[in-house]
């Protein structure tokens, strides 16, 4: 008879007869004088496993030790999963340290960010912090179905550029042999380079921004949903595909993480179908009639952003707003006019906080051309890049979605970097 393969937690029902072998950590440890209570945890749930206290006393069990269990499965209604295990042996697989400021099972709400950090792989133990992150990992998984059903080609382009997509500005330079190389800001060229090979594309990865930020809604890394098409009308095509895909991402994760949301959500998350577009001009005078904001002139600040985002709330029933028609000067070169003076791009603010940049695109080379001379650039700077205007590119737009903030947007939290595993901002580069 060969050796007892191991199970997952998950599989253990009362109808288990055999003997199973189980690993994970020691989640909670309750000794008592004559029986002990091991509740294991792996990445599938958790069990609890009991042992007479005098056959347990050389492993010399503590919180967060990795160990692996023979046992026998019985049913007890007042274990956790409504099992038990009674254990036959145990084994010690490696130990946790005895110093740690706290435990995968602690009550972390007092515990400081940086240390959270510093322990970062014991807070994901922790479901507080660890369903956090994956809530995130679906909506990454349900971002790609929606776009897979619909034509899209998911690409994987260089984050190593010879310059800028937004004429050389905020870059992180590096030293490229010879020469002097750059951390992306976007995959912006790449994917309208993709659009003229497969006319609907998507990435996932990050990107980089050398602005000397220190808020609670910027990185100087952090991860960027991207997507572009082909053969589009307007930016209101672009619109209408992200109200589609948001609320698509939203009802799977009403329906399939429910139990992930429900520590930081009292509602379902939103249909997005309804969310309404304004113009700028539109939001401007909006919050000058109803906020008594008459300061702003290009762009919206975070306080504008909220008080968006209750207005659409109140109007509509869904806290979220698109924004359409910033001043053209304010938008990237590649930006397509919406008017002389306004782009045809746009800004999705969600439960009072912007998540999406996006719209069309200038097609034409010399559409192009002139919009770098307008702003001073040389275009011999992006020759590499307008040469693709020479294969037939269609009309062509997208977006990017922030997948921190959105991430964060979901679940309430006051900060991006309790969505960020690893946050990179000016002053960290550790863990």
């Amino acid at each position: 008879m060969g050796a007892i393969q191991r199970s997952f937690i998950s599989s253990l029902d009362s109808g288990t007869k055999h003997e199973v072998l189980i690993r994970g950590w020691v989640f909670r440890l309750r000794v008592l004088a004559k029986t002990t209570f091991i509740i294991i945890k792996d990445c599938t749930g958790l069990v609890q496993c009991v042992g007479a206290t005098h056959d347990l006393h050389d492993v010399h069990l503590h919180l967060d030790d990795a160990i692996e269990v023979n046992g026998s499965v019985r049913q007890e209604s007042r274990a956790p999963g409504g099992i038990e295990l009674d254990i036959k042996a145990i084994v010690t697989l490696n130990r946790c340290s005895h110093k740690l400021p706290f435990h995968s099972s602690s009550d972390i709400a007092e515990v400081g960010s940086d240390i959270l950090l510093e322990y970062r792989p014991l807070t994901l133990r922790n479901d507080h912090i660890g369903n956090v992150f994956k809530t995130q990992a679906a909506i990454l998984r349900y971002y790609r179905e929606f776009l897979t059903a619909n034509h899209f080609t998911e690409i994987v382009s260089s984050k190593i550029v010879s310059g800028g997509t937004e004429g050389g500005t905020n870059l992180f330079a590096l030293k490229y042999f010879e020469r002097v190389a750059y951390l992306a800001q976007s995959p912006q060229f790449y994917k309208e380079h993709g659009v003229a090979g497969f006319e609907r594309v998507y990435e996932t990865g990050h990107v980089y921004r050398a602005e000397p930020h220190a808020t609670s809604r910027h990185l100087t890394e952090y991860y960027s949903l991207d997507l572009e098409m082909g053969f589009i009308d307007g930016p209101e095509d672009i619109i209408q595909l992200e109200r589609e895909l948001l609320t698509y991402i939203f009802d799977q994760m009403n329906r399939h993480c429910s139990h992930l949301l429900a520590r930081h959500r009292k509602v379902p998350l939103p249909s997005m179908m309804n969310v309404p577009v304004w113009t700028f001009d539109e939001c401007l005078e909006r919050l000058r009639e109803r906020a008594g904001r008459a300061t702003l002139v290009d762009d919206l600040d975070p306080d504008a952003e909220r008080r968006l985002c209750r207005m659409a709330y109140e109007e509509e029933g869904v806290p979220a707003v698109f924004v359409l028609g910033f001043p053209l000067s304010a938008r990237p070169f590649y930006t397509h006019p919406r008017t002389e003076t306004t782009a045809a791009g746009f800004d999705l603010l969600f439960a009072g906080l912007e998540i999406t940049t996006g719209g069309q695109r200038l097609h034409h080379r010399e559409d192009l051309e002139r919009a770098l001379l307008s702003r001073g650039i040389s275009p011999n700077s992006f020759e590499s890049h307008l040469r693709m205007f020479e294969l037939g590119m269609p009309p062509h737009g997208g977006l990017a979605i922030g997948l921190e903030r959105l991430t964060a947007q979901i679940l309430g939290l006051a900060n991006i970097r309790e969505a960020t595993l690893y946050p990179r901002d000016r002053y960290r580069l550790t863990p």
